[in-house]
């Protein structure tokens, strides 16, 4: 060990007067603990959210979307074929999406209709396997001489606003209807609602309605074509490059999206709010570099005569300057430790036993979603190691160009 890490140990394990256990450097040393430890709180609940949200986006929207510009696809089985050949691919099914009407016996309301093929991939609800879907969205079937209604399910949201729930009946109106004399007619059919699914996203709960495909092409009268090809991808974070990979291997007039941009604005929102959190929960760990700082400089007032000596004896600038960062990066060093312990315990406390609770009715989430990422707290760690650093540069600075001969004659 250098003389000047000695030096400085014996500074910060000093019991005099003027030593490193004073009330501003406990103060110091809190503040960094208490900025670190909000940060990593914080920054884990935002990424849990993020985790959240995905899981609830893609609980119904698959990972990629394949489309037809201008159209729907009639020759949707051999592009299914094309699609799954790519590797990373897992399925591909297709829907039929449309605006319809609802209508119960207490209500009506718009909704957004969903066309899907339970065999044909994987579950596109949330909660609702492909064998339960298989039973729930069933097209119209004939029970001896009377006609069985097809089935439908709901969003919750949606299910409330119209007062039904499962078992109750209510008619679907398709503008898609027939010409008559007097025009366009709307298609309405009667629909028994077989589920209620909840996706934990309010958009989707009071908006989207699932029926089976084979009454959707009939109701909207577009044969055996559908609107588009739903994709589900193995890794999730590859759909931009396999979303490209389709629109080439498909080429014109097909278009494709994938589930990240179709979020675009709602997960930008949450990357900005991030980051923002980190920048201002980082202005308490500059508040505690500043109280690093002011414990520094007293130290440097009191041990002025030890510097001179020091100096006297051969003792470089540098040498002075490394004892004092030494110093005050100890200081951040404790308390960003402590921080993090404190930090990483409470997440590990709101996770398993998630004793704050929250509104169902007005939150996402009943609980706060906690996800920590190594490299988040990694980071944190990084920047109040740096500002703790920045701080001791100016008071040790001070300290080396201190003048042995007047701190001796004047200290």
């Amino acid at each position: 060990m250098s003389f000047e890490y000695f030096i400085g140990g014996r500074y910060l394990r000093s019991r005099h007067k003027q030593a490193f256990i004073s009330f501003i450097t406990f103060l110091s040393m809190a503040g960094v603990t208490v900025g670190v430890m909000a940060l990593i709180i914080v920054i884990a609940v935002m990424s849990g959210a993020e985790s959240y949200f995905t899981t609830q986006i893609l609980g119904v929207e698959s990972h990629v979307i394949v489309r037809h510009h201008g159209s729907t696809i009639s020759d949707y089985q051999n592009v299914i074929k094309k699609v799954k050949s790519l590797p990373g691919v897992v399925s591909a099914a297709p829907f039929v999406y449309t605006q319809v009407m609802l209508r119960s016996a207490s209500g009506i309301s718009g909704a957004v209709l969903r066309g899907i093929d339970p065999e044909a991939g994987d579950e596109p609800i949330k909660g609702y396997t492909r064998a339960t879907l298989m039973e729930k969205i069933r097209p119209q079937t004939m029970t001896g001489s009377t006609a069985k209604a097809p089935g439908i399910v709901l969003g919750k949201e949606l299910a409330a606003s119209l007062g039904v729930s499962a078992g109750d009946s209510l008619y679907l109106i398709s503008p898609r209807g027939m010409m008559s004399p007097v025009g366009q007619i709307p298609t309405m059919k009667r629909f028994e609602v077989t589920g209620i699914f909840a996706s934990g996203f309010y958009e989707y709960d009071a908006s989207l309605v699932f029926i089976h495909l084979k009454t959707a092409q009939q109701l909207i009268k577009i044969g055996d074509s559908v609107s588009g090809i739903g994709v589900r991808i193995r890794d999730i974070y590859q759909s931009g490059q396999i979303s490209e990979k389709i629109t080439n291997m498909l080429g014109f007039p097909f278009w494709t999206t994938d589930w990240m941009e179709m979020n675009r604005n709602f997960f930008s929102a949450l990357k900005l709010e991030k980051k923002a959190m980190f920048v201002i929960l980082t202005l308490i760990i500059m508040v505690a570099a500043f109280n690093i700082a002011s414990t520094l400089i007293m130290m440097v007032m009191g041990k002025t005569q030890d510097i001179a000596i020091l100096k006297a004896m051969g003792a470089t600038d540098r040498s002075i300057w490394k004892i004092f960062v030494f110093n005050g990066t100890v200081i951040g060093l404790i308390g960003t430790g402590i921080g993090v312990a404190l930090g990483i315990l409470s997440c590990f406390v709101l996770k398993h036993y998630k004793f704050i609770k929250l509104p169902g009715d007005v939150y996402y989430f009943t609980s706060l979603p906690i996800q920590l990422e190594f490299l988040d707290v990694l980071a944190i760690v990084i920047a109040a190691m740096g500002i703790c650093f920045l701080s001791t540069l100016y008071p040790a600075y001070k300290a080396s160009r201190m003048n042995p001969v007047e701190a001796l004659r004047y200290g």
